[in-house]
Formats: C-alpha cells, structure tokens, sequence
C-alpha cells in the first residue's frame, strides 16, 4: 500500500479545513468583484447552504445562494475585479493573480487576450507567430475575444474563481 504523496498533494488535516479554505476563497472572490458586501450581507446559514450544497454535489441548493454572487448592477457593466489565477507548468510560481478589470476605463470590454497580454503575455504573443499554448478553462480552450465578464459569470470554479491553465503545445 503507498502512503499519501505529501510532496505533490496537500495533505487535508479535516473536512473543516477544506470548508474554512472554500470559504476564504468565496470571501476573496467576493472582495475583488463586490468590496464583500455581498458575502458580508448574508447569514452563517448562507455560507452553510453553500458549502453543503457543494459538499453534496446539489446544484440547485449551491446556486440558490452562488447566484447572489455573480450579480451586479447594470450601470456598473460587471464586476469590480475578476477573480482569476493563472496556473504554468512551466514556473516555479504556483499561481498569477493580479488585480484586473472587466471593463477598461474607457468603457471597451476586456477579453481573456487582454488578460493574458497583461499578466501572462508569453502564453500567448509567441515571438515566431507559432502557437506555443494552450489556455484552458473547465478543459476547454475558449476564444482570447471572449469577454472577461463573461468568462467570471459563466466558468468559474465553484470558489468563484476563473482558474486558468497555461498548457504547452504538445508537440508530437
């Protein structure tokens, strides 16, 4: 029998600490896209039916209460910040995490592209035009025209985070 692989895997002392993980991401999330006042607005029941209901695998009791937090209102075209880490094989880093807007203060909409040319811009202006990357969400490769705002809305993870994967091009 192999023991747990404590040097590629962290190594979950209780339940409790994956909850009390899950829910500081959900109030870092929420911090960037509305200055936590939706998080702060709600009650420990609240903060319960989300973990259980993600825990339990029932949609429709996470989303009753996640649904508060992909809300905005609309003279404010999207969220403050985009909750968003980039992940590379290829740094030591763990992750990138930047503050960044969906909408740049002339009012154009900002895309995945211009995500990554501003945070990430090897993933994706190679230097002889050939496609050197993959960017993945949920294990698709959206398109770099694809609204940020969208992307936060739609393909967050269940912390409300867009987790981002650099790939390399396989090669073969």
């Amino acid at each position: 029998m192999c023991s747990f692989p404590e040097k590629d895997l962290l190594h979950c002392p209780s339940k409790d600490a994956i909850e009390a993980h899950f829910m500081s991401c959900m109030k870092e999330a929420d911090a960037l896209k509305h200055k936590s006042q939706v998080i702060n607005e709600m009650q420990k029941k609240d903060h319960k039916q989300l973990w259980m209901g993600l825990q339990n695998d029932r949609f429709d009791q996470f989303w009753a209460i996640n649904r508060k937090l992909m809300e905005y209102p609309a003279e404010e075209n999207g969220f403050r910040y985009i909750p968003f880490r980039i992940y590379q094989t290829t740094t030591e880093r763990p992750f990138i995490q930047k503050l960044f807007r969906p909408v740049a203060a002339d009012g154009q909409v900002h895309t995945l592209g211009d995500l990554l040319k501003e945070v990430c811009p090897s993933a994706v202006d190679p230097e002889d035009g050939e496609k050197k990357n993959q960017v993945m969400i949920h294990g698709i490769e959206p398109m770099l025209e694809t609204p940020l705002q969208w992307l936060s809305e739609h393909l967050s993870y269940p912390d409300n985070f867009l987790h981002i994967s650099i790939i390399p091009q396989p090669t073969d």
